[in-house]
């Protein structure tokens, strides 16, 4: 007891030195990575405002764009499951979750405190994942490389990561800027068609993927002269096609249903088009060309190449 008596007037002084050393220590020594700047409001284009309270641990996209941008600005190590289609990266843990058949007690068994995906029709799956106490996030399909810049923002700020997700929107814009005006003006406007299937369902210039083929001033040859007459995503006949008589043919229909130049050529009266003729058919890598990710520089790389081969 008299030990004790004697250290109770210098407690006051111990309290103020462990305080005093609390207070110059690095906020990193006692907040984790990323957890600063919680909560967090999001207000994501054409979906529901969303508030994330803390930084989230346990992320399950059923987005293959999300994936990919998630694990492009850091928290890939905080994604616990992926859908089926979400193919990239490889290290990604993809389950037979499903972003169009949303099941919320499958994916609730993941036990997750965020998911992401791009549609939730009547808020369903908010709803009922909001009871196990889960924040979901709705990312519809970007419209333009604007909105897609504007989500890597987003779901870096959403994950505890605002300085990556905002670089990554930055490189990702100027690499795309800086490949458009490297790419050398053809002497006249050259026409093209992109395939979505073998079916010729097509797209059109006021799609996401047709405002790509736009920085390059290429003319959509299923927009038939006015891309606001005919839905995003055309069926055309082959009639048309070998009307139109297209000057590059890309083909974004490779992975599913192994089109190549080939192919094409094979098809009836196709081995007269310009753009067989000129040897200029683009295989491209379906995902790539249809996700609004960092890898949207390998999409506009490729129809770089593609108007440099047509412009000699």
């Amino acid at each position: 007891m008299p030990r004790l008596s004697r250290l109770l007037p210098l407690l006051p002084l111990l309290c103020a030195a462990v305080l005093a050393g609390c207070a110059e220590r690095p906020p990193s020594a006692e907040t984790p990575a990323g957890s600063a700047g919680f909560p967090v409001e999001l207000r994501p284009e054409g979906a529901p405002a969303v508030t994330i309270e803390k930084r989230p641990e346990r992320i399950v996209s059923l987005s293959p764009s999300a994936t990919e941008v998630l694990y492009a600005v850091g928290a890939g190590p905080q994604v616990v499951a992926v859908d089926s289609a979400s193919t990239y990266p490889e290290q990604a843990p993809r389950t037979d979750l499903s972003g169009l058949n949303l099941d919320p007690e499958a994916i609730a068994a993941h036990d997750p405190d965020l998911v992401v995906v791009e549609s939730d029709l009547d808020g369903r799956l908010t709803g009922a994942l909001a009871k196990t106490g889960t924040t979901t996030l709705v990312l519809p399909a970007a419209t333009s490389l604007r909105a897609a810049y504007d989500q890597f923002e987003l779901l870096g700020r959403a994950t505890g990561y605002p300085d990556e997700g905002a670089d990554l929107a930055r490189r990702t814009r100027t690499e795309i800027q800086k490949i458009v005006r490297e790419t050398p003006e053809p002497a006249e406007p050259l026409t093209y068609y992109h395939e979505l299937d073998p079916t010729y369902y097509s797209v059109t210039s006021k799609t996401f993927i047709g405002q790509v083929y736009g920085l390059f001033g290429l003319v959509n040859i299923a927009d038939q002269g006015d891309p606001d007459a005919a839905s995003d995503y055309p069926q055309l006949s082959a009639e048309r096609i070998l009307e139109a008589d297209p000057d590059l043919i890309f083909l974004a229909d490779t992975h599913c249903c192994g089109q190549n130049a080939e192919t094409v050529a094979a098809r009836p009266g196709w081995d007269t088009l310009t753009a067989v003729e000129h040897g200029r058919v683009y295989p491209l890598d379906d995902d790539i060309a249809s996700r609004w990710t960092p890898r949207l520089v390998d999409f506009v790389h490729a129809v770089s190449t593609a108007v440099t081969e047509a412009s000699r």
